[in-house]
């Protein structure tokens, strides 16, 4: 009996081990609520900001358990605005992200690293200008969850990083009279995603 036991444990740690990958659901990005920033600097005095107001993608998360967190995100390149059309257009050229030649951008995570309570980073892969770097986002989040007007789950969470647009091949690099930079090398990234769980069953009747 006792050997009995310990084989039916021995088979039912593995099995165990699975379930929080098991139980893990994919949300969905609303893009509606979410956006990646970012903001350089400018002659080397003053702050550009912009963002990319086009991102989709799925985000495996049991709820609970950041460990559980897988993202896989895309961002539509020619979205990119600072609220300028001249400066856009030089955004959108081979000057800086070329999107013609390079659409989108694309983030696949690798791992999560727990943090303090609401907070943890993940590692994973960002493809920008045609060039894939590992890069670390700062996390915060995720919140708690809430529920919608039409009975879906939704969660939020921000990120953070400091990527060099070099390593991207993003090389423009004007410079001044006293050899200043027209455009920092480094550029702050924030990211804002709201993600939506459809709810289990039919949808509620419209009132």
């Amino acid at each position: 009996m006792k050997l009995s036991i310990r084989k039916a444990l021995a088979a039912a740690i593995p099995v165990l081990g699975l379930l929080p990958a098991l139980a893990a659901d994919t949300w969905q990005i609303d893009p509606a609520h979410s956006s990646a920033g970012f903001s350089v600097t400018h002659l080397m005095i003053s702050t550009v900001r912009g963002e990319f107001g086009a991102m989709t993608g799925t985000i495996v998360y049991d709820g609970k358990d950041v460990s559980s967190i897988k993202v896989d995100a895309t961002i539509d390149a020619a979205s990119v605005t600072t609220r300028n059309d001249s400066r856009d257009t030089d955004l959108r050229s081979d000057h800086f992200f070329d999107v013609k030649k390079f659409p989108t951008l694309t983030f696949k995570s690798k791992k999560v690293v727990p943090g303090p309570a609401g907070s943890f980073k993940l590692v994973g892969d960002l493809t920008m200008h045609g060039v894939t770097k590992e890069v670390t986002l700062d996390v915060k989040g995720p919140s708690q969850a809430i529920k919608g007007m039409r009975g879906e789950t939704r969660v939020a969470a921000s990120a953070t990083a400091i990527l060099n647009r070099m390593d991207y091949g993003m090389s423009f690099d004007a410079k001044l009279a006293d050899g200043g930079l027209v455009v920092s090398n480094d550029v702050a990234i924030t990211i804002d995603i709201e993600a939506v769980l459809p709810p289990a069953g039919p949808p509620p009747p419209k009132k």
